[in-house]
């Protein structure tokens, strides 16, 4: 992926723009998931709340505070989990 595609993906998956340290957030309640590949192995890493690029090399963090870094031409999609509230699961069979 190029940093031209990476910057329309993230607009279009509704991130909010950079602030002043370079930082994209997505919006409250929705996630990034990142799938990633190099010579052959693949990786999703997923629960993205905030990703930072500089010099071709993607910083991204989750709501943990957990930080994965990855180049980004390794970087074949991006996808966003909608936002949508999840449901607690009811005890149970009902």
């Amino acid at each position: 992926m190029t940093q031209e595609q990476l910057d329309v993906i993230l607009k279009q998956l509704s991130a909010i723009k950079p602030d002043k340290d370079g930082w994209w957030s997505m919006p409250e309640g929705s996630l990034l998931t990142a799938q990633v590949a190099y010579q052959g192995a693949s990786l999703g890493v997923s629960r993205i709340e905030s990703l930072r690029v500089d010099g071709g090399i993607i910083t991204a963090r989750t709501p943990r505070r957990e930080v994965h870094c990855f180049a980004v031409s390794d970087v074949f999609a991006l996808s966003s989990d909608g936002g949508g509230v999840e449901k607690g699961r009811r005890p149970g069979f009902g």
